[in-house]
């Protein structure tokens, strides 16, 4: 067996096959999927997205947009997941495709933002929304009031703060207890928030369809209105302008159904992996775009495109259920985030951790990552991915301008949305590459579509990448340049002396 502090050279895998359990069977990998697909995005990106838009049709063509990628991907990513089910996913898929170092720099991002941001701000939203019940929890409820670092900058302890972290140690503790733990946690609070997704689109369709609203939003379902301009001499107005609107809410609705690959890194604990992860990729991303394209057709059936664009605080999904019941839909909705992000931190807590354990075992991360524990799950790569969720929840971003205080991982998470991209775009390169590099590799799922499917993901993608770069530089390249920044640490452990094997 190869020594497991030396990086492996493409085509050499060392994750050991038998160090896991397999506990995860079709349904409970599709819950994963679904899991750490739904958060709270879908309830509240929409806003921005009919304001850059500024029609019904905007809006709408923005999530078909959305939804074709995502399935084009989850079908490209079956057969590489059919191909090399071993713990690890895109880090493993890029280290076999393209190199080691392209594998790393995905490790690298996926651990300092990708996922441990997403951990944090849904940590974070998860506390948001629970103050809407006890409004003690509140960001601006301060345990430690912002201690400045910079004009810019700060560190506090609010009660949201706290309860986010709370949240995400706690979840952290239940999945290092074993793998049948996490997997009775994501079953029961993905089924619930599935459900009540589901309840808030026949509430919209069924019950609280607004004939003014349906007017209003279907008669003209193109002409533009109450559009946010993307440039300067640049907006929703002309079909060059739609075009780039959409692509640059994508940012918004790519993020909201990203994560749909999270399973990918559990494979170990997969049941018969090379059948059931292609299945529960594929079955998983249609279930939830399907789900957020109805939803966002119920919300044009009851509000105005303007009440979208307007929403309180972007909370489409809370406006579309108090006009539905003034009384009690801000509460309803309330509940129905706070399952639901918290069934998504426990799938994005889950599945991440696999990905520093297949790093650690190629030498590229903490060694004592690469290390079950007694109940068979990686405790320490757990450990260590709480400890930076936790540690992104305590930084504020702050305005001089507007004395406004932020959350720096939501800064972040802006910065890597097009380097996340990139590296899908890389990964499904890697399938074609793979082909004719390994043509004889057992490849027990065959992408649906080769070569058109794939290839529609990476025209489709790099398009939205390069709009990114052109109209909203400010996010773009610093994503870039966190993902440099993991060059000279993987020199670094380059370096480093070798265990002779």
């Amino acid at each position: 067996m190869a020594d497991p502090a030396q990086p492996v050279s493409p085509g050499v895998s060392t994750s050991p096959d038998t160090e896991f359990t397999r506990g995860l069977g079709l349904f409970d990998a599709v819950m994963v999927v679904v899991g750490a697909m739904i958060g709270s995005g879908i309830f509240i990106v929409s806003a921005d997205m009919a304001r850059q838009t500024g029609s019904p049709g905007g809006l709408l063509t923005g999530w078909v947009v959305t939804g074709i990628l995502t399935v084009a991907a989850a079908l490209s990513y079956g057969e590489l997941a059919s191909m090399m089910p071993r713990a690890g996913g895109m880090y493993v898929y890029l280290r076999e495709a393209l190199s080691p170092l392209w594998g790393f720099l995905y490790g690298w991002t996926f651990f300092t933002v990708i996922q441990t941001g997403t951990i944090a701000a849904v940590a974070v939203a998860f506390a948001r929304f629970t103050g809407v019940l006890w409004p003690q929890v509140a960001e601006n409820h301060y345990l430690i009031p912002p201690v400045h670092l910079s004009t810019h900058y700060a560190f506090s302890l609010s009660t949201a703060q706290l309860l986010a972290i709370v949240v995400i140690l706690l979840l952290t503790w239940t999945n290092s207890r074993g793998l049948a733990y996490g997997r009775i946690v994501q079953n029961v609070f993905t089924t619930a928030k599935t459900g009540a997704l589901l309840g808030l689109i026949v509430l919209g369709v069924f019950v609280g369809r607004n004939a003014s609203a349906v007017a209003g939003n279907f008669a003209d379902l193109w002409a533009p209105r109450g559009y946010s301009p993307i440039s300067a001499g640049l907006d929703a107005t002309t079909i060059f302008g739609l075009f780039v609107a959409v692509c640059v809410t994508q940012t918004g609705s790519l993020f909201a159904a990203d994560s749909w690959h999270d399973v990918t890194f559990a494979a170990d604990e997969v049941k018969n992996p090379e059948r059931t992860l292609p299945l529960a990729l594929v079955l998983g991303s249609v279930i939830v775009v399907v789900l957020y394209f109805l939803a966002n057709l119920a919300y044009l059936l009851v509000l105005p495109l303007a009440g979208i664009q307007h929403a309180p605080f972007d909370r489409v999904a809370t406006a579309m259920l108090q006009a539905i019941f003034p009384r009690a839909g801000a509460l309803v909705m309330a509940l129905a985030i706070m399952v639901s992000t918290f069934g998504c931190i426990n799938a994005l807590i889950l599945a991440g951790a696999r990905a520093y354990f297949a790093m650690a075992h190629d030498g590229l991360f903490f060694k004592s990552a690469g290390v079950l524990n007694a109940a068979r799950v990686p405790g320490r790569s757990l450990l260590v991915q709480g400890i930076w969720a936790v540690a992104l929840v305590l930084p504020r971003t702050f305005d001089p301008a507007t004395g406004a205080y932020g959350n720096l991982y939501s800064n972040l998470l802006d910065y890597v949305i097009s380097a996340a991209l990139i590296f899908y775009i890389l990964t499904i390169l890697g399938l074609f590459r793979l082909r004719a590099i390994r043509p004889q590799a057992k490849r027990p799922y065959l992408a649906v579509g080769y070569p058109i499917v794939p290839a529609i993901y990476i025209v489709g993608a790099a398009a939205i990448v390069g709009m990114l770069f052109v109209y909203r530089p400010s996010t773009t390249w610093p994503g870039l340049i966190i993902v440099l920044c993991g060059l000279p640490v993987y020199r670094l452990l380059m370096a480093r002396p070798r265990a002779k094997g």
